[in-house]
C-alpha cells in the first residue's frame, strides 16, 4: 500500500476550557487547562493513520521538549517521522487556544520551526513524495514549500489535496494544479469574495473556485456536511448531528480521512460521506490529536446511521 504523504506543521497545543471566548481586554478565571499535540499537517497525519492510512509526514521541530513529544506521538500512530527535520536554532511550533463551552474556539499560533520548514526539506523528501498514493498540504508552512512539494507530486502523477488553511490568497499557478481543493467558508470567502451563506453562495463559490483551475472542490460546512463540486456537477454531502464538545482539528480530521478513503479508491462522494463521519466524531472530544477517531470508530458511527 503507498503512503499519503502530509506536508505541513506540527505544533504544541496549549488549551484553556472557558464558558466562552474572552473578549479583547478581558480575563476570565477558572478555566480548565490541558496540552495535546497539534498542527495542521501533523494533525491531519494522524487522522489520516487513524482512519486506516498507511502515513508519513515531512514537517520540522525544534530540539526541545515539545519536539521530542510531538515525534513521539507521531510514531505511536505508526506515521513514518524519517523526514520530520530537527531545527537546531528555532523552537517547534506552539498553538494557545481557548474553547469556549459550545465548542467554538479561538487560536493563536506562534509557527517556530514550522516556518522554517522548506523547499530544501521537500527536495531531501522528495522520493517520500514521489512513492505516494496521495499529497496532503495546508498553509501552516511557507507557500514557497507547499509549491515545492506541488510541484514533485505533479511531475510524479500524485493526487493532491490541498487545505488552504489558515486562510490566504493564493495564484492560479498553484490552484490549477491542485486535484481536491478543501476550504471552510472563510477560506472560500477570501478566495472568491463570496460569502458562504447558504447551499447557492457554496455553489457559487465552487464554480469560481474550479473556473481558476482546481479539479474538484469539497467545501467544508461543520455540521451541515460538505459541498461537493467535480467534473460530475454539484451536490451537499449531509454530514452528521452530534453534540460539539471541541471543535479543534475538526478540519484536519477531515481531511485525513479523506485522503485514507480516496486513496483507497472510493468515489468522491463516498470518500466525503466518511470524511464527515470522522470530523464528526472529532468534536465529540477535547483536544486536537486525541480527537481523531479510529477506522473502527469511524465505521461503527456511520452503520449506526448517526
Amino acid at each position: 500500500m503507498k503512503p499519503i504523504v502530509v506536508v505541513g506543521s506540527s505544533n504544541t497545543d496549549m488549551v484553556i476550557r472557558v464558558p466562552r471566548i474572552p473578549r479583547a481586554g478581558e480575563t476570565l478565571l477558572g478555566g480548565e487547562f490541558l496540552t495535546a499535540a497539534g498542527g495542521k499537517g501533523a494533525n491531519q497525519a494522524v487522522g489520516a493513520a487513524r482512519s486506516g492510512g498507511k502515513v508519513a509526514l515531512i514537517a520540522r521541530v525544534g530540539r526541545d521538549i515539545f519536539g521530542d513529544q510531538a515525534i513521539a506521538g507521531l510514531r505511536r500512530d505508526g506515521i513514518d517521522v524519517s523526514c520530520v527535520f530537527r531545527d537546531k536554532l528555532t523552537p517547534s511550533g506552539v498553538a494557545l487556544i481557548f474553547v469556549a463551552k459550545d465548542g467554538e474556539n479561538s487560536i493563536a499560533v506562534a509557527g517556530g520551526a514550522n516556518a522554517k520548514l522548506s523547499p530544501a526539506d521537500v527536495k531531501k523528501a522528495a522520493r517520500v513524495i514521489r512513492s505516494a498514493a496521495l499529497l496532503v498540504a495546508q498553509l501552516e508552512t511557507p507557500l514557497a514549500t507547499v509549491t515545492a512539494a506541488v510541484d514533485v507530486a505533479v511531475k510524479a502523477g500524485v493526487p493532491i489535496i490541498l487545505n488552504p488553511a489558515p486562510a490566504r490568497p493564493l495564484p492560479n499557478s498553484l490552484l490549477e494544479r491542485i486535484t481536491f481543493l478543501t476550504p471552510n467558508e472563510t477560506e472560500a470567502e477570501l478566495l472568491t469574495g463570496i460569502k458562504v451563506t447558504d447551499e447557492a453562495a457554496a455553489a457559487k463559490a465552487c464554480s469560481t473556485l474550479r473556473s481558476r483551475g482546481v479539479g474538484t472542490v469539497i467545501l467544508t460546512l461543520g455540521s451541515r456536511g460538505a459541498f461537493l463540486a467535480d467534473l460530475d456537477g454539484q451536490r451537499l454531502v449531509p454530514g452528521f448531528k452530534v453534540k460539539t464538545v471541541d471543535s479543534t482539528a475538526a478540519g484536519d480530521v477531515f481531511n485525513g480521512a479523506l485522503g485514507v478513503a480516496l486513496a483507497e479508491g472510493r468515489t468522491v462522494p463516498d470518500a466525503v460521506r466518511f470524511a464527515n463521519a470522522a470530523a464528526a466524531l472529532s468534536v465529540t472530544r477535547l483536544g486536537a490529536q486525541p480527537s481523531a477517531p479510529t477506522r473502527a470508530d469511524i465505521e461503527k458511527f456511520i452503520r449506526r446511521g448517526r
